[in-house]
């Protein structure tokens, strides 16, 4: 049946694979259960409700991602689009959190109808072979940048922006985290060039048991005032009447002291930041799990747009922010998913997670870091792609400024941004215009519109 569902041998895989690998996936996705709560609780939203909400929203989303399309990628609460809501629309703004929920409803509204007319089709077919692989490098980049954060191995600095972590300084926290991450990413990488079968999900597991052992033996100490917590799981159920208090807010709004030009540019401003990361990461995943067709094409890329537009507007109705199509699901193409029920694996987990949610949000970063990292370098790998030589300097700069902007702007959107832009330019000086599809020179005015009023 599953091979009949999800056309398993057609494409070279197997049940234990896709499952394996949606574990994995979700794996690398369980700090968002933890993540998007504590963010928009900023914005005055109960925590458990919201936690609810995400994994009702990732799992609607995955799986119409999964019956849809047919793809092993998977959805839930946008990092950075959670932020926005919370510290920029609600916080910085003024306006209340329903506002902003109804902002991303009718976001989702338009990208289904944009899905539906094929407008985000023709964005992702527009875009230059170079361009594609330089997104599949800069998401490389940009999560092994993540990683190396949520294991505080990379630290803020007021100095040089960022470094590397004093591991002598609060080693029974901050140190020790670091530390096993290492050991993580080491344990990972030997596991992964042996070729045995689900070996991020291993890193991810046994970086978690050293983790506890050294809390055990009392090398690891929790401190929950500054965000160190037990690695050991707790077993309770959740409040489920708690989502009450979210479903259906976005249309429970109150326009008072709201501009109406005001609110357009939050729709719009949630709208270009999914659009493109969402793109951005179905051409990075896509492209180094060998999706693509030899024109550059994803063929199941109208349902796997439509089913990210639906989850946003599904997630939007439930209480979370915009629900998108996450970049860690590369971690579960790199460990083999290939089809659906890789995505349909992840849904199901994040149903199961309502209820045992205090033990999916027990994994600790630094046990997911490793992965990020792993993963980080299978992508970036793609670089190969790339034609770095003087005949072909028009394509390749802007695909160098396009992998750079990634990480170091910590934004996909801004990457894919600075690239068209930077591809048009270069190319109409450079009297390569004949060369550009139509659709760029759109996108780059749009993008150069973006900077100027949003």
């Amino acid at each position: 049946m599953l091979n009949k569902i999800f056309k398993l041998k057609e494409n070279k895989t197997n049940a234990k694979t896709e499952i394996t690998a949606g574990i994995t996936t979700f794996m690398t996705m369980a700090y968002i259960l933890a993540v998007n709560p504590s963010i928009l609780s900023e914005a005055g939203m109960d925590p458990t409700a919201v936690l609810l909400a995400t994994c009702l929203a990732s799992f609607i989303g995955t799986a119409c991602m999964a019956f849809m399309a047919n793809m092993p990628f998977a959805l839930s609460a946008g990092m950075g689009l959670n932020a926005f809501l919370a510290y920029t629309v609600v916080l910085g703004f003024g306006y209340p959190w329903q506002v902003a929920l109804l902002a991303v409803f009718i976001e989702g509204i338009i990208f289904i109808i944009l899905s539906l007319t094929k407008v985000r089709e023709a964005i992702f077919d527009a875009i230059p072979f170079s361009l594609k692989n330089a997104v599949s490098v800069g998401i490389g980049l940009y999560i092994a940048f993540i990683g190396l954060q949520n294991a505080e191995l990379c630290i803020p600095n007021s100095s040089t922006l960022v470094s590397i972590v004093s591991f002598t300084d609060n080693f029974s926290t901050t140190g020790i985290c670091a530390l096993l991450a290492i050991i993580g990413t080491f344990v990972t990488a030997i596991l992964y060039i042996k070729k045995l079968k689900g070996a991020i999900l291993i890193g991810i597991l046994g970086t978690w048991i050293i983790g506890i052992l050294c809390q055990l033996a009392g090398v690891y100490v929790p401190d929950p005032d500054n965000g160190y917590y037990s690695l050991l799981p707790t077993f309770a159920m959740t409040d489920f009447s708690k989502l009450g208090e979210t479903f259906g807010q976005c249309f429970n709004v109150d326009f008072d002291g709201v501009g109406i030009f005001n609110f357009i540019v939050i729709i719009f401003s949630f709208l270009f930041v999914d659009l493109f990361d969402t793109l951005g990461t179905l051409i990075g995943v896509s492209t180094k799990a060998g999706m693509l067709d030899k024109n550059g094409k994803l063929p199941q890329i109208k349902p796997a747009l439509l089913a990210d537009a639906i989850a946003t507007s599904a997630g939007a109705v439930l209480g979370t922010s915009t629900t998108t199509t996450f970049v860690e699901s590369s971690a579960g193409v790199a460990a083999g998913g290939r089809t659906g029920l890789t995505a349909l694996t992840t849904a199901v987990l994040f149903l199961i997670s309502m209820l045992f949610a205090p033990i999916f949000t027990a994994i600790p970063s630094f046990a997911t870091a490793p992965a990020l990292i792993i993963v980080g370098f299978l992508m970036f790998s793609n670089i190969t792609e790339l034609k770095l030589n003087e005949k072909n300097y028009t394509t390749a700069i802007p695909a160098y400024l396009c992998i750079i902007a990634m990480p170091l702007f910590y934004s996909i959107s801004e990457g894919i941004s600075i690239g068209v832009i930077s591809y048009v330019l270069i190319g109409l000086v450079c009297k390569k215009a004949k060369e550009i599809n139509p659709i760029m020179y759109v996108l780059a005015v749009l993008f150069i519109l973006k900077y100027i009023f949003l």
